[in-house]
């Protein structure tokens, strides 16, 4: 689907929706899943799914999917900036490498520049509600004659935007095509699981028919606590990631519950695995490479685990030959 053509609901024959949770430096699991799903599908994954959301971590994985690349070269700018952004002391530090980052993988590019319908996911601190970037017109719920891809913001300032993991992050102000200025924060405040709004989109803008909508969910796994020994500040700043770590689980928790509760009828595969073993304790702010390594092989055998119901819900007929049922 072009993410900016208008597609008659009548003509349209059903909906993929690929769904990116927030989560920090945890998005290298979200990889090992991704890499796995690619395989099975044929790159580029923009081709293989009408709307890709993300949230956070989620939304810079979305946004390069979106941009047609493959899941390899996604994980090579992970596995070369992630450990650089989140080992920077201090929040003025942390957002200057998280622009840095942007930047240099986005550049200018503008929300025209995707090649399938996305969602990034931020949250604006000065109205206390979501602010949810977008490609298209079509996914756009009221005022579509006065649609902007992005509301006018580039796409690193749209991710640089859903990232922002404040306190850990600045909060960056935003200036949109009509001229606003808008504070915004990670879009995990709202919706670390941003599943819900892009089946929304899907029924109430798209149109299409829910037992016509498939849905992959991927989160970004579930782990112990890390225990460090540190002096009282670093114990202090280890009480604020826990409770900003708790904070966010409870969302993606009960955003999957609502799912389940409003939208139990569209088949849907969520793949966020929970690990008990004490070696993988990690939070959002990893930068362990080797730590950060182990999380994308975890979410490799995550999707083993759901590879059947995978092939089920995206219709592949035939085992190992990465045929879909709609090429």
């Amino acid at each position: 689907m072009d993410a900016n053509t208008e597609i008659p609901p009548e003509t349209r024959d059903g909906c993929r929706i690929l769904s990116l949770d927030g989560g920090g430096a945890k998005g290298f699991y979200s990889l090992g899943v991704l890499k796995e799903l690619e395989a099975l599908l044929r790159p580029p994954l923009c081709d293989r799914f009408d709307l890709i959301f993300g949230t956070s971590t989620g939304a810079i994985i979305a946004a390069l999917l979106g941009l047609g690349n493959e899941v390899d070269h996604v994980h090579e700018l992970y596995r070369t900036h992630v450990p650089d952004v989140m080992s920077q002391r201090g929040k003025r530090a942390r957002s200057s490498a998280l622009v840095r980052l942007a930047d240099s993988v986005f550049g200018a590019e503008t929300f025209d520049a995707f090649q399938t319908g996305i969602g990034i996911v931020a949250t604006r601190w000065d109205l206390e509600r979501p602010m949810i970037f977008k490609s298209s017109a079509t996914l756009a719920h009221g005022r579509r004659a006065t649609f902007t891809p992005g509301f006018g913001c580039t796409i690193a300032q749209a991710v640089v935007a859903s990232c922002s993991a404040y306190p850990f992050f600045e909060r960056p102000v935003l200036r949109t095509e009509g001229g606003d200025e808008v504070e915004v924060m990670d879009g995990g405040y709202c919706a670390n699981n941003p599943t819900l709004y892009a089946i929304a989109d899907a029924t109430r803008a798209l149109g299409v028919a829910r037992p016509d909508i498939r849905v992959v969910s991927v989160g970004v796994g579930n782990y112990p606590t890390p225990k460090r020994a540190k002096p009282i500040e670093w114990l202090k700043r280890l009480w604020v990631v826990e409770l900003l770590q708790k904070t966010l689980d409870v969302n993606t928790a009960s955003l999957d519950q609502l799912r389940t509760v409003l939208f139990s009828d569209i088949p849907t595969v969520r793949i966020d695995d929970t690990f008990e073993r004490p070696e993988l304790a990690t939070d959002l702010l990893e930068h362990d490479p080797i730590k950060l390594n182990l999380l994308r092989q975890r979410g490799a055998e995550s999707f083993a685990k759901r590879e059947e119901e995978l092939r089920t819900l995206l219709e592949i007929h035939e085992a190992g030959d990465g045929e879909d049922g709609d090429s």
